[in-house]
């Protein structure tokens, strides 16, 4: 057992694998119901729960409970900005690729941290974040690498990722609370993914996950979207392309 911070537990899910299905709900929970259909996620999550068990992190407090889960897993990586995969899905999917290969990894990836509700704002994300780095640390990766979800970009989904990246506040910090937190703790910002996560449907199926309803085809402005999403009615289809930004953690030295 890896110590937590304060009065939290670190453990892992190698170590606790009863923990699978309460991770699943607390992670699942911070999610609207769109967000939960992406297909690469689907087919390729259970590889978190075998083979990458012990790269998923859960903070536990005092009576057991999951206050912050942090799901990350390592790939392989050439260090240059081209070499990182598109976004979100493709890096799962190099990772799977590579452990199914034998591909030797340099690299950890970051794929999500939820921390509970009643325990946000505590600092408790970055501590992941920092255990993140940590365990990279100690595996010998050259880097961490997060294709990050920027915190209110839904909030200015007609502005384009690569403007939104860009913002800074007065004091010179990235704008979106996210991206700060990784820049403060060593993280750069180095391109936009402005289609990290593509999830699509049914008409029908849409209306569904958003309780949205969509008369014409077009683009709609979603709550927790950070994008609109294109709707063609008489294809019956909807998509979206979920945009990220990658940062990259350089751990060498």
């Amino acid at each position: 057992m890896i110590p937590g911070p304060g009065d939290l537990r670190l453990v892992t899910l190698a170590e606790r694998p009863d923990l699978g299905d309460r991770l699943s709900d607390h992670n699942g929970a911070a999610w609207p119901t769109f967000m939960l259909q992406d297909p690469v996620a689907d087919r390729l999550w259970h590889h978190l729960d075998d083979e990458l068990a012990a790269w998923q992190f859960v903070l536990l407090d005092a009576d057991d409970e999951i206050v912050v889960g942090g799901n990350s897993a390592p790939l392989a990586w050439d260090g240059t900005v081209d070499g990182l995969p598109e976004g979100w899905d493709e890096q799962f999917e190099r990772t799977v690729a590579g452990l199914q290969a034998g591909v030797v990894p340099n690299t950890l990836g970051a794929l999500q941290v939820v921390v509970a509700p009643d325990r946000q704002g505590q600092g408790l994300a970055a501590r992941m974040v920092e255990i993140f780095r940590r365990q990279a640390r100690a595996a010998g990766f050259r880097a961490l690498i997060a294709c990050v979800r920027p915190t209110d970009k839904h909030r200015y989904p007609l502005t384009p990722i690569e403007r939104y990246a860009a913002w800074t506040r007065a004091d010179g910090l990235p704008f979106d609370a996210w991206i700060r937190l990784h820049s403060r703790l060593g993280g750069r910002v180095v391109r936009p993914a402005p289609a990290s996560m593509t999830i699509t449907g049914a008409v029908a199926e849409w209306e569904r996950w958003t309780g949205f309803r969509f008369p014409d085809s077009g683009e709609y402005v979603l709550p927790f979207a950070t994008n609109p999403v294109s709707v063609d009615r008489d294809a019956d289809r909807v998509v979206y392309h979920d945009a990220n930004v990658w940062v990259v953690h350089d751990l060498a030295g």
